[in-house]
């Protein structure tokens, strides 16, 4: 009896074990699933970027009014034209000052005609007067003949002084005429494309006013060489040389980028907004038909690389945790908490100088409830590893 009671304990406390077993295995956590990135080989850049929208600016831009004002009596240009420099592009009404040219020149050729005559009776003048010298000298020519000849020459000489330097006095004249007639006249300070213009034929146009912008009369555009300037942190700034390679990205072509250099870094800092301090930078482009198709205006964004490391070991920056430690996937499917020391590192990638090896898997989906040190894991993904 007591022999029948004993087997049935024993078989009550292996039921109680095999339900306990069965409980604990039921109620075990479940495996959190992640997304694992393989460390490997590749390039990592140290960047900075803009912190706000830059712009396409022309190398040649230029908003152009007449210096006097008047009425428009000619306008042989239309928007979008492409000019030379020095091409007429606004004319004012300048009948008056035209005559006046007109006038200015006459008189410089009168000036010089009555020039080359004075001068000519100057050099017969001190002809006649060597020639009465002579005479004088062999007793044929009394002296009295002989020094008016050379009074006459004297004032003769200084007749033809007179006339050189009235005519020079027309010539400046005229060269004033000219100058006064050219300020009635707009031109093209450079090749470009009129962007603008503000008037029409019959208009009145004023100069600007001391201190109080008004719109330019004719807005002219070089297109053919284009850059990027962009507002870089004040904190970023230091860093930055010119000659720098760049990426540029544009809004209006979101699925290109373009190389460029750094061309300028703005001596001073401005402030935007409060506590907002930035530095412009420039940036050409490497290959100027990359420009060909944009237009000054579209808005722009710029990545200056700093410093490069190629064939370096990387992981993505996105599986890093505090203090440099990353999550490793092992091959028995426990997560395991492992620092490393970094090097280079962008938005992208990391580069990882210790701590890990070619091929060990980190945790990039850090951010999952559940995803800590000693966790058990099941691989959803391997994230790409590409640029």
């Amino acid at each position: 009896m007591a022999r029948k009671r004993l087997k049935l304990l024993g078989f009550a406390l292996l039921s109680i074990a095999v339900v306990t077993a069965a409980v604990l295995y039921l109620a075990r956590p479940k495996p959190v699933n992640v997304i694992v990135a393989a460390v490997e080989r590749g390039t990592v850049e140290d960047t900075t970027a803009n912190t706000r929208a830059g712009t396409v600016k022309a190398c040649n831009r230029a908003g152009i009014s007449p210096s006097i004002g008047g009425q428009i009596a000619s306008l042989p240009v239309k928007v979008g034209d492409k000019v030379k420099a020095g091409e007429v592009l606004l004319e004012l009404w300048n009948d008056d000052l035209r005559s006046r040219v007109t006038l200015a020149t006459s008189e410089a050729q009168v000036a010089k005609a009555l020039t080359r005559q004075t001068c000519i009776r100057a050099e017969v003048a001190v002809r006649e007067a060597a020639r009465l010298r002579t005479l004088h000298s062999k007793g044929l020519a009394p002296e009295e003949s002989s020094d008016k000849a050379d009074g006459e020459s004297r004032a003769q000489a200084a007749a033809c002084d007179a006339a050189k330097a009235t005519a020079e006095v027309r010539k400046a004249q005229l060269d004033v005429a000219r100058a006064l007639l050219d300020r009635t006249r707009l031109t093209a300070p450079f090749d470009g494309i009129v962007a603008e213009i503000n008037g029409e034929v019959g208009e009145f146009v004023t100069p600007s006013p001391v201190g109080v912008p008004t719109p330019p009369a004719i807005d002219l555009v070089d297109i053919d060489c284009l850059y990027i300037s962009a507002p870089i942190d004040e904190v970023d700034a230091p860093a930055i040389r010119t000659g720098m390679p760049a990426r540029i990205s544009l809004d209006a072509f979101p699925d290109t980028t373009f190389a460029g250099k750094v061309r300028r870094i703005a001596p001073y800092v401005l402030e935007r907004e409060k506590q907002a301090r930035v530095v412009d930078v420039e940036v050409d482009f490497d290959n100027t038909d990359d420009s060909s198709v944009m237009l000054p205006g579209y808005s722009a964004d710029i990545e200056i690389i700093l410093s490069k490391h190629d064939d370096t070991l990387r992981i993505p920056t996105e599986a890093i945790l505090e203090a440099n430690k990353v999550l490793v996937y092992g091959d028995d499917g426990l997560l395991r908490e492992q620092a490393i020391e970094t090097g280079l590192s962008n938005w992208n990638f990391t580069e990882v100088l210790s701590g890990l090896g070619a091929g060990d898997k980190v945790v990039t989906s850090v951010d999952r409830d559940g995803v800590e040190d000693g966790a058990e894991a099941r691989i959803e993904s391997v994230a790409d590893g590409n640029d």
